[in-house]
């Protein structure tokens, strides 16, 4: 597996880890974790943070941890930490032995909170949490200190062992950390530790009924781990001070944290919290629709993991939040399947071609090229007949300007084939819509080649009528209309920008006969149509169906060329 990808420039993360490598800070150790919590599955933006854990480490020669932060058991599930581990295994990283979870440490983080306790701390406390709220004050106003903060310390720790037998119910106390309740960053307001929850636990049962939070957890779980460096995206920083103070209290390991911009794609939602909303509602088919961001998502609709490598490593990190344009990624992955992708016949929306002077009954192969950017993937045999079809965009009674393809007394080339002229077609009687062409075709120009030297202005695609294989294409677009769809009028939330023509899906498809074996989740380039995957899922019971993975028009580009990033 290909664990990391050699760095363009040395940004502000790697600039901090030589630092500390030349001063011998954690000695020469370059220890990381990738933390998911197991409530979701992992998007795109997680990729950014995988790439960045893992690749740090193997640059400097260290290791990386996967750990799921699972304290809030009302939200977790082992189908999203199955989901999680798979997605990162796909991405090209491995933990090896390196699987850990916060509730390894239930135990130990218990006897933490009591060693605050016994500090003088930590206390129990009897607020709601409305109240904890209404207490903490605002960003002007200083907090006050809750009626129960002066509790004695053997109060305290005969209370907290109370809530761990589960003698109280869901809500009635919590433990909070004694700090300052008049401190300018809100989060040293006395922030709650332990809360009771009487709910089952994924991987520990019923053993618990109160649950340490994230912001206890998280920096005691690095420390346990001996994480070095623990990267964390912006939205973290001002918990920093909170997580120095647990570990100063309790004296000890004290990794550091290193704050970066998480990603924000144009078009593109990426709070789990909305996603869910998407899937509960029934907007999108599940965790893994091919219009979602998450990694199952992408790869059922045909991404591949180098791109999105390659697409994380590009864009780098910095300190400051911005929209990256979703074409960029677009651009990734045409350039990664251009490479890897075999081109195949394809016809999305067929139109029956008749070839009236062909041999009726004859069937030749025509030899055609896999990809033109790989010769070692060679070329396959594709049959040409007297019954074809072609695109109904390729042809035109009367053609707008500029139009190059068929019409009628037009000479054009079939790709890989002959050169063909309509001389005739056929309308349905009822509604008057183009359904049969009929041509001729230069037997002399074989391979699309005219021995006269002759040109022609256009190339179309085309399969035999009589060995084509009928499938579904599902061709998806961009879920939402804006480039931010949180950008909404006062009364409306994001799904007000959906794009009600996200999926569009075309039944009576026909692609060349090579595709009958196609394997699910294998990509390939419909020739002038795009990049196509077989639908690992919807594809069952001989049944073939290929979600478009993406379009072969790359703007970005040519943008690129004219503004470098």
């Amino acid at each position: 597996m290909n664990q990391s990808e050699p760095s363009s420039s040395t940004d502000f993360v790697r600039t901090i880890i030589n630092e500390d490598m030349s001063t011998d800070k954690y000695g020469g150790r370059v220890h990381t974790r990738f933390p998911p919590e197991p409530n979701g599955y992992l998007h795109i933006g997680h990729a950014k943070s995988i790439c960045l854990n893992f690749g740090v480490a193997a640059e400097y020669g260290g290791i990386s941890n996967v750990r799921f932060d699972d304290t809030n058991p009302s939200k977790e599930e082992t189908e999203y930490v199955e989901s999680i581990l798979e997605d990162v295994h796909w991405l090209g990283f491995d933990w090896d032995d390196r699987l850990f979870y916060a509730s390894d440490y239930f135990d130990q983080l218990y006897e933490y909170a009591v060693q605050l306790i016994k500090n003088g701390k930590a206390y129990v406390c009897d607020l709601s949490s409305a109240e904890i709220r209404t207490y903490r004050g605002t960003l002007t106003e200083p907090g006050k200190n809750s009626p129960y903060r002066d509790r004695s310390v053997e109060e305290n720790l005969d209370l907290f062992e109370s809530m761990r037998a589960g003698e109280f119910p869901d809500g009635l106390r919590t433990l909070r950390a004694r700090i300052d309740m008049a401190s300018p960053n809100i989060t040293m307001r006395d922030p709650v530790l332990y809360r009771i929850m009487n709910v089952p636990h994924h991987r520990t049962g019923d053993e618990w009924v109160i649950y340490p939070t994230y912001d206890f957890t998280h920096c005691l779980s690095d420390s346990i781990e001996g994480i070095t460096h623990s990267l964390c995206t912006l939205e973290f920083e001002n918990n920093r001070p909170l997580y120095d103070w647990v570990l100063d209290q309790l004296q000890v390991f004290h990794p550091q944290q290193i704050e970066f911009a998480r990603l924000n794609l144009s078009y593109t939602v990426l709070s789990k919290r909305k996603l869910l909303q998407l899937v509960e509602a029934g907007i999108v088919d599940g965790w893994d629709d091919p219009r979602m961001p998450t990694l199952s998502g992408l790869r059922r609709r045909g991404y591949t993991p180098q791109a999105i490598r390659d697409f994380c490593y590009h864009i780098g990190v910095s300190k400051t939040n911005s929209i990256i344009d979703i074409a960029l990624l677009e651009h990734f992955i045409r350039k990664d399947l251009n490479q890897r992708a075999p081109r195949v016949l394809g016809v999305l929306r067929p139109l029956r071609v008749v070839i009236t002077n062909y041999p009726e009954g004859q069937v030749e192969e025509l030899e055609a090229i896999n990809n033109p950017e790989d010769e070692t993937m060679g070329t396959r045999k594709v049959p040409f007949s007297s019954v074809l079809y072609i695109e109904q965009d390729d042809f035109r009674e009367v053609p707008p300007p500029k139009y190059r393809r068929l019409i009628p007394g037009r000479e054009v080339r079939l790709r890989y084939g002959y050169f063909i002229t309509c001389v005739d077609f056929i309308k349905d009687e009822k509604t008057g819509e183009i359904v049969e062409l009929h041509c001729t075709y230069d037997p002399e120009t074989r391979g699309g080649n005219a021995p006269d030297g002759r040109k022609v202005k256009a190339t179309l695609h085309w399969v035999s009528a009589a060995h084509a294989i009928e499938v579904e294409t599902r061709l998806y677009d961009r879920l939402f209309l804006a480039n931010n769809p949180d950008d909404v009028e006062e009364g409306l939330d994001f799904k007000s920008n959906l794009n009600p023509n996200s999926i569009e899906i075309l039944k009576g498809c026909f692609v060349e006969q090579s595709l009958a074996e196609a394997s699910p989740g294998r990509t390939y380039q419909f020739e002038r149509q795009g990049y196509f995957c077989v639908d690992p899922i919807a594809s069952q019971n001989g049944k073939l169906v290929f979600n478009r993975t993406i379009s072969l028009r790359d703007s970005w580009a040519k943008i690129a060329k004219k503004n470098p990033i």
